[in-house]
């Protein structure tokens, strides 16, 4: 499934975000058809994501990247259902994004190839149009101006989301 794909991306991610911290290898908690539960220690505790890659990117931009979205857990930190975005493409500077899950709408804050919900008190409302809705479409714009619409199948994510729960 995703499982190797986010590997490779997991791999590189616990290098970056924890460096020496984390010597340990992330653990797999499942793989819910088209989304994967993880689980690591940041040195500060406990860290579980749900992750998923998207089912379509239109267009592909200049340069493309594997895309990923999360859902995060971090214990030590309190932070329960963080969501973020690896878009696979830089985004235009000071722009915003907007995730749309059925009917709901979530406004969020871009940097580099990275969003985020630009309110974090949103968190909780965003986890449960996820584990409620049938896909999630993300629609961003690249450092050259061209719209980039992502669509993600939210299959698998209300069991992704139970499993980050059980562990964080």
């Amino acid at each position: 499934m995703i499982r190797n794909a986010l590997r490779i991306g997991l791999t590189g991610l616990a290098i970056v975000v924890a460096a020496p911290a984390i010597a340990q290898t992330v653990q797999v908690l499942g793989d819910f058809r088209d989304w994967s539960a993880y689980s690591a220690n940041d040195g500060s505790g406990p860290v579980c994501f749900a992750a998923s890659k998207p089912k379509s990117t239109d267009p592909d931009p200049d340069g493309y990247g594997q895309a990923y979205v999360y859902i995060t857990n971090r214990a030590a930190q309190g932070a329960r259902h963080e969501f973020n975005l690896i878009a696979g493409y830089q985004f235009a500077p000071d722009s915003t994004a907007i995730a749309t899950v059925g009917s709901n709408t979530f406004e969020l804050y871009t940097q580099a190839d990275g969003a985020w919900l630009k309110d974090i008190g949103q968190a909780e409302n965003f986890a449960g149009s996820v584990r409620a809705g049938s896909s999630l479409v993300i629609e961003g714009s690249t450092d050259a101006g061209i719209r980039v619409v992502q669509t993600f199948s939210l299959s698998g994510a209300t069991a992704a989301q139970r499993a980050i729960d059980g562990a964080c």
